[in-house]
């Protein structure tokens, strides 16, 4: 109980200290004021900042970020960064998988199959639910064992017989009955050899769902490999990272051939690009560097295949690069031309970078409105700890929420008026009384050279 009420007396602490900060602050300080729609229950308040609001910020590290209310007083807040290393625990783990076959003149999508699982639901046998005879079986998918994982999967890791190379195609369900199945989206990976070396894509991204079975069922039958390796990784619900932010597309330039940059607006953290593949058949090996200034060297963050493949009559695509995270103003993407380049003008980028939330105790009358675009204001942010005193990671979800209701308004900078500066007689009259007696002095100086040494 003690320990209690001392974080709640040093929570208040800290927010008077935080408005007396602020008190001086008005919204004609910032540039840009945005205003803001709350729901839920307060009075606690939490704002998901989106990318062109933050990139109103003269600050890199958002200190010139404030929320008022309708009367103009500053709100106390806190800033939630999250990173691409924050908190988490993931855990790659191998799975059984089971083969799906059909006969090869069935046209259902999904085999029908038995199964036999032990108390567990871990799976122990899957067989096609009616008898096929050798030959008449083909191969349609695979059946993958979850249920041994109880957190989110985040990634499916495969690998495959050297037989099936190039492009493999698949849809992924998800259930936990093995009688209910939901989509999941598609998959892809590939096994291609380039310029002598051998290019692979093993990992497929998962939305992030738990499930006890997942089910890969191939576009093409004829083309579906014989799996060597399954993985699965998985990380807890508290752990995961909030969905990247994407940029507008960026335009770039090119000063040589297979060499492309972009100027961000501001030093940022980026985790992942998009490079815009606008010609069909383009296959590129890349790497990507990134640096804060032009005075710096160029810094590696990454490298990888880029293509827009035509198969089939459906495009296959990859164009993203996953990066570190790491802060970075400026990029450049060296293109190897053996794989016939990306065109002589700079394709379109963008760029994707953790987001930001804006917790903030709502005080006063609405509306509220956030305010960016000052470099003079100093950081006014709290711990989130002490701007909400019995804080725990779990009741950030369920706080009130905060949206942008409307668009920006832009206050232009004020304009310098003159000053007409007066004769200041003051001044004049202290500047000759102090030179009339400096000549004072020099005449006295003179006049005692001048006179005649006295006889003894």
């Amino acid at each position: 109980m003690s320990r209690t009420l001392s974080r709640i007396g040093l929570g208040m602490v800290g927010l008077w200290v935080a408005l007396s900060a602020t008190a001086q602050e008005q919204p004609a300080d910032f540039a840009h004021q945005v205003p803001l729609a709350l729901s839920g229950e307060g009075p606690w308040y939490r704002l998901p900042l989106p990318l062109d609001v933050q990139l109103q910020a003269q600050q890199t590290d958002l200190s010139d970020l404030r929320v008022f209310n309708a009367a103009g007083q500053a709100q106390a807040y806190a800033l939630v960064k999250e990173s691409a290393q924050s908190r988490e625990n993931r855990t790659l783990t191998d799975v059984k998988w089971f083969p799906l076959y059909n006969a090869a003149d069935d046209t259902e999508r999904a085999p029908s199959v038995r199964v036999q699982s032990n108390a567990n639901g871990t799976l122990v046998e899957v067989q096609p639910s009616s008898r096929l005879e050798a030959g008449e079986e083909e191969l349609r998918g695979w059946l993958l064992d979850a249920s041994a994982l109880k957190a989110p999967l985040q990634q499916l890791v495969l690998d495959w017989t050297s037989e099936r190379d190039g492009f493999q195609r698949f849809t992924i369900e998800a259930s936990d009955d093995l009688q209910h199945w939901q989509s999941w989206g598609e998959g892809q990976v590939a096994r291609l050899t380039f310029a002598d070396e051998r290019v692979e894509q093993h990992e497929v991204s998962l939305p992030g769902q738990s499930a006890r079975y997942l089910r890969l069922l191939w576009d093409s039958p004829s083309s579906a490999p014989v799996l060597t390796s399954a993985q699965l990784q998985s990380a807890s619900r508290e752990s995961l990272p909030l969905p990247l932010v994407w940029s507008q597309p960026l335009a770039g330039s090119t000063s040589k051939a297979g060499e492309y940059t972009w100027q961000l607006p501001k030093g940022l953290n980026v985790e992942q690009v998009q490079v815009e593949l606008s010609q069909a058949n383009s296959l590129a090996p890349v790497t990507l560097a990134g640096r804060r200034e032009s005075s710096l060297p160029w810094q590696p963050m990454g490298s990888g295949l880029l293509y827009r493949l035509t198969q089939n009559g459906q495009d296959v695509l990859q164009n993203q690069l996953q990066l570190s995270g790491q802060a970075v103003q400026q990029l450049k993407l060296t293109v190897d031309e053996r794989g016939g380049g990306l065109g002589t003008e700079a394709p379109a980028l963008r760029y994707a970078v953790r987001p930001t939330q804006v917790v903030f105790l709502a005080r006063g009358e609405g509306p509220y409105s956030l305010a960016l675009g000052s470099a003079t204001v100093k950081a006014a942010s709290l711990p989130l700890t002490t701007l909400v005193p019995d804080y725990r990671p779990s009741r950030l979800a369920t706080l009130g929420t905060a949206t942008v209701n409307g668009v920006a308004t832009s206050i232009p900078p004020a304009e310098t008026v003159p000053v007409v500066v007066g004769t200041n007689w003051k001044k004049i009259g202290l500047w000759a009384v102090l030179l009339l007696s400096v000549l004072f002095l020099a005449a006295m100086a003179f006049s005692l050279l001048r006179k005649p040494p006295v006889k003894s």
